[in-house]
């Protein structure tokens, strides 16, 4: 009898044993499992609306920093952000004076891709003028502050010109070129009459796709912004050149709102 009381007792033990073992894990899991879920609902709140920032002048390339952003750096931040689902709307924070048509073209076309999948809200900073205007005019809303800079919607191309220093200075550039106007650029002599035609030629016609594009986004009278003033905030406001004034935060908390929304219905928060 013994023996077979010890062999009892030690299953006794094992099946305790088993079914503690059982029960630490199943609260191991559990544990991990409501760790896993507060993880993620907290990341999901931090992360549901994307700030992009577009600092400085805009030009075509890949980089940040330095005063400047480029189209390709940004336009991969939109996208990026279009594309994860855990996004659910974005913020660009503007702050810049402008740059090339060139680079407000590409920067638009990924606003208009992240446009078919969330909200795209503007927070514009101390300047939002000209090129960079012309990205903001594509977001579904434009938050500015009270004294943000803005508007200065146009085109231009400046000419130095340096010849008369050079001659007395005693210096003489001489230039090969294999067209009349292919250095119609150059400082070394003046700009010819028909020169500066040509010139104005290519900056209406660049200005033209600006304003006419910014009047069909914002659906205002080009009247208001096409001799390329600049405008406060306040006033951007009265003209219908922005939506609501405010900080960041102001249009990080629009952008939720709209995230919301089903697509369809952001008009009725708009109105």
């Amino acid at each position: 009898m013994g023996f077979l009381d010890d062999q009892i007792r030690r299953t006794e033990r094992r099946e305790a044993w088993r079914k503690a073992r059982t029960g630490i894990v199943i609260i191991l899991v559990f544990g991990i499992i409501l760790i896993a879920l507060a993880t993620f609902f907290s990341y999901k709140e931090e992360t549901s609306v994307s700030v992009v920032y577009v600092v400085g002048e805009l030009y075509t390339g890949d980089f940040f920093g330095d005063g400047a952003t480029g189209s390709e750096y940004a336009g991969r931040q939109i996208r990026n952000a279009a594309d994860n689902p855990l996004v659910e709307a974005i913020v660009i924070r503007v702050d810049s004076p402008g740059g090339t048509p060139a680079a407000a073209q590409e920067i638009i076309t990924d606003i208009e891709y992240a446009k078919t999948k969330k909200p795209v809200v503007i927070s514009m900073g101390d300047m939002a003028t000209s090129a960079a205007y012309a990205i903001s005019a594509h977001g579904d809303r434009i938050y500015a502050n009270p004294d943000t800079l803005t508007a200065g919607i146009g085109t231009i191309w400046t000419f130095t010109e340096i010849s008369r220093w050079l001659e007395n200075e005693g210096l003489n550039v001489t230039v090969v070129k294999s067209g009349a106007r292919k250095d119609m650029a150059s400082p070394y002599r003046p700009i010819t009459g028909e020169e500066i035609s040509y010139a104005q030629d290519i900056v209406d016609a660049s200005a033209e796709r600006l304003i006419a594009d910014i009047a069909a986004s914002r659906n205002i009278s080009r009247s208001l912004f096409d001799d390329g003033r600049i405008l406060r905030g306040e006033d951007a406001l009265r003209y219908g050149l922005v939506d609501e004034l405010g900080n960041l935060h102001t249009a990080i908390d629009g952008a939720r709102r709209l995230a919301a929304l089903p697509r369809s219905s952001e008009g009725d928060l708009l109105s």
